[in-house]
């Protein structure tokens, strides 16, 4: 086994590989950019060194620098993560040559499974079954619509070095392949330095399952079951699942054979990933293997027992696996969700800031927490939104389902935008707990974009009977009356849901409150203080969390993926409140805003030029993601209130219309 492990990465990758060196005895050293020296990689790590600047061309993908760091300290084995050198052959290669171990794969599998291209060739070689497509480098945007003709629309156009959603594009006709193919080329030339792209054919109706692997090269690989991945957005993952709702055991086990004769015939070695897409009928296809631990390992983990961290360690120090594939149990059910900064209400578009609250739930053998941040941390615009994965455990589907959605309620985030919200309300989808999932699911379900979840009526007024214990203990200095409720008159608020009055009669009973609203009643016992973010406690003898902004009479409240704002007053303040006039916001159709904080790419238009709907006006980055804006109705430009190469805010004035 290894004394010391260098971890070539950051976030909670970096921190996950610290803390399983740690429990195997075995110091960390942690290399950070600029932009991540109070990480918490750096904290947890035994040394940390400085490698460069913030952006990941100056750092964590300077392979130079990070063997050096290695060297200096003593490390003698090299953990990469996921993403930056992860399948980078040649970085492989590069330690080798230093006389450092790098726990992962062979360079020549890297290399093999790591050109989608190449990738595919190799398994349709060894019998494994593959999507039908065009296998060359596309060199222009015509040929890309000449080539999606052949096969047929639609298409999905691909980076042959991409990963993690970045270089993809799916086509529906010769408009959308042209301007696809320049942008997945360009995102492909930005993440992965190699612009090459190439097409397949997109299957309709279909489930991205991937089974996981690891082999020990010494003769063993196994399967360790699956992952259904099929819920994303702009073909990145978002929520994950294992097993599958959809795959039986017979399925299962051709899938998990066909991944094992790939991995044995290029020579793996470690822990990795074999991609399916899979048609309504449980037709599998060979998508690509991805030659690293996957972002998704967390539910892998929680359902065999195993930790593929350990593993991809034992392994890279020469010991073989000590388990056959009979032995590998499938035990419940776990299910992920990707914590990322990002606002769901805008089209999922990234958000940068400072945590300024950070409140994970609490962990406990049905829910874990996987993080590189903590309050005070900052999300930069240099790498992946993500702040955290939340996994959660169950006997049964449903109950791993009812884990998450209690989890997602006690997550506290505030000081930048994230997608909670939307998580929860996948969660409580009816779609979602029949299992009925493809990798379209966000663009049916939500077709014009998420608005948010609708709260239920029940939800409602589970909302309004907290509203008004809040408003009740903030009056009262978070006073708890325990005299079992003698002689104690009843206090009458009206909760303000909107324009719309609920007369609420609170009446303390010992530790518990009884309200009284619209001919329902409904007890409540918690232990909530005014300044606490989250009320925590027993609706009805059930647990709930609520997640608390504000202080009275003004709350603004969320559980279950819904948002409430409510104003608690007496009857009399209530009365004069529905006299006050309604605040119109201002019209801002006039201007074209930045929908993020990002870097301002291109101007496609000029002062005084007529645009017609849909006509291109700028392109947008943020964390290496492409964003085209288009105009919304026919106009002229008035006025460019920005030039390329500006660092835009969200919200700020790009373009001003006549």
């Amino acid at each position: 086994m290894f004394d010391k492990v260098l971890i070539a990465n950051r976030g909670e990758i970096a921190c996950r590989v610290i803390k399983t060196c740690k429990r195997l005895g075995i110091a960390t050293v942690a290399v950070y950019s600029d932009a991540d020296a109070e990480g918490l990689h750096v904290r947890l790590a035994d040394e940390a060194v400085h490698i460069g600047g913030s952006a990941a061309a100056e750092s964590y993908l300077r392979a130079e620098r990070i063997i050096q760091a290695a060297k200096d300290t003593g490390a003698q084995a090299v953990h990469p993560g996921f993403g930056f050198l992860s399948e980078k052959a040649d970085f492989v290669e590069a330690l080798e040559a230093a006389g450092l171990v790098f726990i992962g794969p062979p360079p020549k599998a890297i290399a093999a499974m790591g050109d989608k291209i190449e990738s595919k060739k190799i398994a349709a070689e060894a019998g494994v079954s593959t999507v039908p497509g065009f296998m060359g480098i596309i060199e222009s945007g015509e040929q890309a619509v000449e080539i999606a003709r052949d096969i047929g629309y639609p298409v999905m156009l691909k980076a042959s070095a991409g990963g993690g959603g970045k270089g993809m594009r799916i086509a529906h006709n010769d408009r959308e392949a042209s301007d696809g193919f320049r942008s997945a080329q360009n995102e492909a030339r930005s993440s992965f330095g190699d612009d090459r792209v190439f097409v397949e054919k997109f299957v309709e109706e279909p489930r991205h399952i991937e089974i996981q692997v690891l082999a020990d090269g010494q003769g063993r690989t196994l399967y360790l079951g699956e992952r259904e991945c099929s819920i994303q957005r702009r073909h990145q993952k978002v929520i994950e699942e294992a097993p599958s709702p959809f795959i039986d055991a017979e399925t299962r086990r051709r899938m998990g054979e066909q991944a094992v004769t790939l991995a044995d015939a290029v020579g793996y070695s470690s822990a990795g990933t074999v991609e399916f897409i899979v048609d309504k009928d449980r037709n599998f296809y060979f998508l690509e293997m991805n030659t690293r631990l996957q972002v998704e390992h967390p539910v892998t983990e929680m359902i065999t027992g195993l930790d593929l961290v350990e593993w991809m360690i034992r392994i890279a120090a020469g010991q073989a696996l000590t388990l056959a594939q009979d032995e590998v149990k499938l035990n419940g059910w776990a299910i992920e969700a990707r914590v990322y900064a990002e606002d769901p209400l805008r089209n999922f578009l990234p958000s940068i800031g400072r945590l300024v609250r950070y409140q994970a739930p609490e962990e406990t053998a049905a829910v874990r927490v996987d993080t590189g941040v903590g309050e005070g941390s900052e999300i930069s615009m240099f790498y992946d939104p993500m702040i955290a994965k939340l996994a959660t455990w169950g006997e049964t589907r449903d109950a791993a389902i009812a884990e998450m959605r209690r989890a997602l309620d006690a997550f506290y985030i505030r000081g930048v935008n994230h997608n909670i919200p939307f998580l929860a309300a996948v969660m409580a989808a009816e779609r979602f707990q029949a299992g009925r999932l493809t990798t379209n699911y966000i663009a049916e379900e939500y077709p014009d974009g998420f608005q948010g979840r609708a709260l239920p009526a029940e939800n409602r007024n589970r909302l309004v009977s907290v509203a008004a214990v809040l408003q009740w203990r903030s009056e009262r200095g978070g006073e708890r009356r325990k005299n079992g409720g003698g002689g104690v008159e009843p206090v009458e608020r009206v909760v303000m849901v909107g324009r719309e009055p609920h007369v609420a009669r609170i009446l303390p009973i010992g530790a518990t409150f009884s309200v009284e609203f619209d001919g329902g009643r409904h007890l409540i016992e918690s232990d909530w203080k005014p300044g606490q973010p989250l009320f925590k406690g027993h609706l009805d003898e059930h647990p709930i969390t609520v997640q608390v902004d504000a202080a009275g009479p003004r709350w603004k409240l969320t559980h279950d993926g819904g948002t409430v704002d409510v104003l608690v007053l007496r009857p009399r303040l209530a009365e004069l409140a529905e006299l006050m006039p309604v605040k119109v916001p201002p019209d801002m159709s006039r201007f074209l805003l930045s929908p993020m904080p990002g870097l301002l790419v291109s101007l496609a238009v000029t002062e005084g030029q007529e645009i017609k709907a849909g006509e291109e006006l700028a392109v947008v980055e943020a964390m290496k993601m492409e964003n085209v804006l288009r105009a919304e109705r026919d106009g002229k430009i008035a006025k460019l209130q920005a030039a390329p190469g500006d660092n835009l805010a969200v919200d700020q004035v790009i373009i001003e219309f006549d």
